[in-house]
C-alpha cells in the first residue's frame, strides 16, 4: 500500500505532467471554430488556455475591494477600542471581549458559509455575507449599550465570514502561473482598507465621535454591491455541481473578455454528488494537510491581531519603552485602583498605525519572490521565524524611530504569512471542497482572534514581555510544522476529485 501521503503527492506530479504537456497540444487550435467531437477539456484546460487579460483584471480589483470592506470591518476594533472604553467605562477584559464576540461570530458562520459556498455556489455566499455585514455594521452605530454593541459586532464578524470566500471565488479564475503573483498583490487592497478606516477615525472621531466614523465607513459596501453582477459564478463550482453549460457560457464570456479562445472540443467534466463534505477533508489524502494547516491559520490570524492590538494598547497606555519620547508619551498611565483606562488616540499614534499598515504592503514583491522561488511550505517556515524574533524585539527599549521600524516590519511579515497561507489552502484542496476547506481553517484562525485579544490588550498591562512571548512562541512551533505538510502547491493545477480517486485507486 505505501505511504498514503507520498502516493498522493505522485498522483498530483502526474497531474502537473499532464498540465504542462497539454496546453502546448492544445494551441496548435487557438482561434479554431471547427471544434472536433472527439477533443475534450475540461474547467483547468479553459483557464489555463484562455489565459490573463481583461477579465482579470476586473475581477482583481472588484474582488480586492470586497478585501477593503473586510479590512475596514475589521480593522475598525483598533480604531473604536479606546472610544468604547471611555463611553462605557469598560475594564480591559470587556474591551477584549469586543474583539473575542467578532471572532466568534467569524469562527460559527466560518464553516457554514464554507458550507454553503461548496454546495450552492460562490457568488451567492460572499455577496450574501456583504449584505448581512453591512447591515449590522451600520445597525452597530445606533448600539444604546455596550451589550448590544458586542452582540452587533458579533454578527457583522458572521457576515465577514461569508465575504471571505471572495478569495476562493478569484482563486478558481486565475491561471496557475499568475496566481503567486495576484493573490499576493491582492495584500494592498487589505492595506488601504486598513489605513482608510485609520484616517477616518483620525478626521471624524475627534469631531463627531466614533458612530458616525462607522456609518461613513459602510458607504464603500453599498457602492460595492452593484458591481457584484460583472462577477460570474465559479466555472468550477458549477462543473462540480452538474451545471457544465452555465460554466461553458462563464468561459466563453471570459475568452471574449480577454480576446481569447477557449480550447478545440467539448467541455466534459463530470458532476461529484459529495460536495461540502468534511469527510474528504480529513480523509488520509488530507488528514495530515488539514491538522496541519488548522494550527497554522490559528498562528496566522493570532499573529496578526496580536501585533495589531499590540501596537494599539502600547500606543493608547503609553507602555512603549522608547529614549527619546514626545511629550505624548512622557506619562505614564497606572489605575492603582484597577479602574479602567480612558485614555483617546493622539495624532502620532494615528500615524503611527498608519506607517505599520504600510508594512503590509511595502514587502509584497520580497513575498511573490519567495513564493516562486521557495515555494508555499518554505515562504511560510521563513516568515514565521523572522515574525517570531520581531515579537521578541520590541522588548528592547529603542527610539520612537525605531519603535516604528520594528512595528513596520512585524506587520510586514505577519501580512505576509497571513497571504501565503491563504494561498496554500485555495490550492491544496479540491473544488468539491475548497470552500468548506477554506471555511474549516478561517474558523479555526478566529480562535487566535479570540484569544489575541486578552494576551494584548489584558496581559499586557501586567507585562509586556508575557503579552508578547506567546506570539513569538506559537510562530516557531508553526515553523517547525510546516516540514510535515506533505504536498507543495506552487506551480500545481487546482484539483476537483481526480487525485482523491486516484489515491483511493492505490488504496483499494
Amino acid at each position: 500500500m505505501g505511504d498514503p501521503a507520498a502516493q498522493l503527492v505522485s498522483s498530483i506530479q502526474l497531474q502537473d505532467m499532464e498540465l504542462q504537456e497539454k496546453p502546448a497540444h492544445k494551441r496548435q487550435g487557438k482561434g479554431n471554430n471547427n471544434n472536433n467531437n472527439d477533443e475534450t477539456f475540461t474547467v483547468e484546460d479553459a483557464v489555463e488556455f484562455i489565459g490573463f487579460g481583461r477579465f482579470h483584471i476586473l475581477l482583481f480589483l472588484i474582488m480586492g475591494s470586497a478585501n477593503i470592506i473586510e479590512a475596514m470591518e475589521i480593522m475598525l476594533l483598533a480604531v473604536v477600542s479606546p472610544e468604547i472604553r471611555c463611553e462605557w467605562r469598560l475594564q480591559d477584559w470587556q474591551v477584549a471581549l469586543v474583539s473575542t464576540m467578532v471572532f466568534l461570530g467569524f469562527m460559527v458562520c466560518g464553516i457554514l458559509s464554507g458550507y454553503l459556498a461548496d454546495r450552492y455556489g460562490r457568488w451567492k455566499v460572499v455577496f450574501g455575507g456583504f449584505v448581512w455585514s453591512a447591515y449590522f455594521s451600520l445597525l452597530t452605530s445606533f448600539a444604546p449599550s455596550y451589550g448590544w454593541f458586542i452582540f452587533l459586532r458579533s454578527m457583522v464578524g458572521c457576515g465577514v465570514a461569508g465575504v471571505s470566500q471572495g478569495f476562493v471565488l478569484k482563486t478558481e479564475f486565475i491561471p496557475a502561473k499568475y496566481r503567486a503573483i495576484l493573490l499576493p498583490l491582492a495584500t494592498v487592497f487589505w492595506m488601504i482598507g486598513s489605513m482608510l478606516i485609520i484616517v477616518l477615525g483620525m478626521l471624524v472621531v475627534p469631531s463627531f465621535g466614533w458612530r458616525w466614523m462607522i456609518r461613513l465607513s459602510v458607504t464603500p459596501s453599498v457602492i460595492l454591491l452593484f458591481l457584484f453582477k460583472f462577477i460570474p459564478e465559479s466555472a468550477r463550482y458549477n462543473v462540480s455541481a452538474g451545471n457544465v453549460q452555465a460554466a461553458l457560457e462563464t468561459l466563453q464570456k471570459i475568452a471574449k473578455m480577454n480576446h481569447s479562445s477557449l480550447p478545440p472540443g467539448r467541455l466534459v467534466e463530470r458532476s461529484e454528488k459529495e460536495r461540502g463534505s468534511w469527510r474528504i477533508l480529513l480523509s488520509p489524502a488530507f488528514r495530515r494537510t488539514t491538522l496541519l494547516l488548522w494550527y497554522s491559520w490559528f498562528v496566522a490570524s493570532f499573529a496578526y491581531y496580536g501585533s495589531v492590538l499590540s501596537s494599539s494598547e502600547l500606543l493608547e497606555k503609553n507602555l512603549l519603552c522608547v529614549t527619546d519620547p514626545d511629550p505624548e508619551h512622557l506619562v505614564k498611565h497606572t489605575h492603582p485602583d484597577g479602574l479602567c483606562f480612558c485614555i483617546p488616540f493622539k495624532n502620532n499614534d494615528y500615524q503611527t498605525l498608519l506607517i505599520s499598515c504600510l508594512g503590509e504592503v511595502a514587502l509584497v514583491p520580497v513575498n511573490i519572490c519567495l513564493l516562486n522561488i521557495f515555494g508555499r511550505k518554505l515562504s511560510m517556515t521563513m516568515l514565521q521565524l523572522v515574525a517570531a524574533m520581531l515579537f521578541m524585539l520590541l522588548n528592547i527599549c529603542s527610539s520612537m524611530f525605531g519603535f516604528t521600524v520594528l512595528l513596520f516590519l512585524l506587520r510586514a511579515l505577519v501580512s505576509m504569512n497571513f497571504s501565503v497561507v491563504y494561498i496554500y489552502t485555495a490550492e491544496v484542496y479540491p473544488t468539491v471542497a475548497r470552500s468548506l476547506g477554506m471555511g474549516f481553517c478561517t474558523s479555526f484562525s478566529r480562535i487566535g482572534g479570540m484569544i489575541a485579544p486578552f494576551i494584548a490588550q489584558v496581559l499586557m498591562s501586567q507585562s509586556v514581555v508575557l503579552a508578547l512571548g506567546p506570539f513569538a512562541v506559537t510562530c516557531v512551533i508553526c515553523a517547525l510544522g510546516n516540514f510535515l505538510l506533505p504536498i507543495e502547491t506552487r506551480g500545481r493545477a487546482l484539483l476537483v476529485r481526480d487525485a482523491i480517486n486516484e489515491w483511493a485507486g492505490h488504496c483499494g
